[in-house]
């Protein structure tokens, strides 16, 4: 394995976060002739780009905030096993985040920026096909699509509706009656009165891809620092000079700031305000029975729980809480995942996880994510704020970002995402 790179010397860049857009940013940076660098304040072994749901979504092109969302969710808080929750908590922040939100969840605010998004999603896609043919290991990607499974003629409904607006976009999506879905799945019964197969998604193991990258890049000569946390930056003028760390100072020509749900803390000391909620979802593996190999990837669309073949197993993943951050396991929330999966599943009976693992989706209260140079500090970018997009739009954000870099116009309309569009 190696990497091909421009023979030039562009500069010192420090990559913050050691997540899907870190290690992307780094990879195509790297590949443009700069030297990187990238500090973690983890270790980067369990961070949220690695238990996700591993999946690639064009299909994703409506935002968070949307119609219905909020009337939904005051609806799912009665519900200790809804696959969608706001913790109570006279936090300011959620308290700003959410009147933000209520502010964009309207369907104006989805017009205006689907195509932006679905754009971005489908580069990042390409982008993932050629990364397998360039990095020569194995991550597991799957282009065949995914389906979404519904068992209501409410959701039924609902799902065409979306899928005609994303065959407008010049999305495929294919509509399936009962039997029609079934087929796409010969080894495995489902219960579902029909679903979309959206050809335009992916799959892959996030744990392969993040392991490999880290590999690769560490194999380039990229310089890894875990257990670095950020304390503050050093400033000259409109520049960032410097990145003051609790192992010390790190100076660098070009800052690149990822950091998932801590993209908040990184940039207040900057002046920065890229408010973000960590939006705590769960996943666990699970040995599928003999003979019952998934064809395809699935989301319940009732129940909000992606189901994914991954490693020889599948994972199924689940839930948006949102509110600060903690380290505990509301175990109603997994229960309310591991009950919806035979509802679908018949033939998978599945128990309580012995091993569940957390993680944080960083989620805006538009929905949209924060991509682009910072306005106020000239060698400042930001990658970040992706949601439950984040591994899907992990290679567009680090393609971006060394196009930016060297002066490059992006390839897709990032405009939306400018990232001091709340200051």
């Amino acid at each position: 394995m190696s990497i091909t790179t421009e023979n030039k010397n562009k500069g010192k860049v420090l990559v913050v976060g050691a997540g899907i857009a870190g290690l992307c940013s780094a990879y195509y940076l790297l590949k443009a002739g700069w030297e990187v660098q990238v500090l973690d304040k983890e270790d980067g072994q369990n961070n949220c780009s690695i238990g996700n749901a591993g999946m690639i979504v064009p299909s994703h092109f409506t935002p968070l905030a949307a119609p219905g969302i909020v009337a939904q969710g005051l609806r799912w808080m009665l519900d200790s096993k809804s696959p969608f929750y706001v913790r109570p908590s006279l936090n300011p922040d959620l308290i700003n985040w959410g009147l933000k939100f209520l502010r964009h969840a309207n369907q104006k605010h989805v017009d205006a920026h689907a195509e932006a998004i679905r754009d971005l999603n489908l580069y990042s896609s390409q982008l993932y096909d050629i990364l397998k043919d360039e990095v020569g290991f194995d991550f597991e990607l799957r282009q065949n699509g995914i389906m979404m499974l519904y068992k209501s003629k409410a959701a039924e409904h609902e799902e065409q509706e979306l899928a005609e607006r994303a065959r407008a976009l010049g999305l495929d999506a294919v509509p399936y009656d009962k039997d029609g879905i079934q087929a796409l799945e010969p080894n495995l019964r489902l219960d579902a009165v029909g679903g979309i197969l959206y050809n335009c998604d992916g799959i892959l193991s996030p744990s392969k891809l993040m392991h490999g990258l880290t590999v690769l890049l560490k194999e380039a000569g990229v310089t890894f620092n875990y257990q670095t946390s950020v304390e503050g930056f050093q400033v000259s003028g409109n520049k960032v000079t410097a990145v003051k760390t609790s192992k010390g100072t790190f100076d660098a020509d070009e800052v690149v700031i990822t950091g998932g749900a801590s993209l908040p803390h990184l940039v207040r000391s900057l002046n920065i305000k890229t408010p973000l909620m960590p939006g705590k979802g769960y996943s666990f593996m699970v040995e599928p029975p003999e003979n019952t190999a998934m064809q395809h990837a699935a989301l319940l669309v009732e129940a909000r729980v992606a189901v994914t073949p991954m490693n020889g197993q599948i994972r199924f993943s689940g839930t948006m809480e949102l509110g600060p951050a903690n380290d505990k396991i509301y175990t109603n929330r997994v229960k309310g995942i591991v009950e919806a999966i035979p509802n679908y599943f018949p033939d998978l009976h599945v128990s309580y996880p012995d091993k569940v693992w957390y993680g944080y989706r960083p989620c805006s209260p538009d929905g949209l994510p924060y991509l682009g140079r910072s306005s106020r500090y000239q060698n400042v970018l930001i990658a970040g704020g992706a949601g439950m997009m984040g591994l899907s739009l992990g290679p567009a954000f680090g393609k971006t970002i060394a196009d930016l870099l060297d002066g490059n116009n992006p390839q897709t309309n990032i405009q939306g995402f400018r990232p001091e569009r709340f200051q």
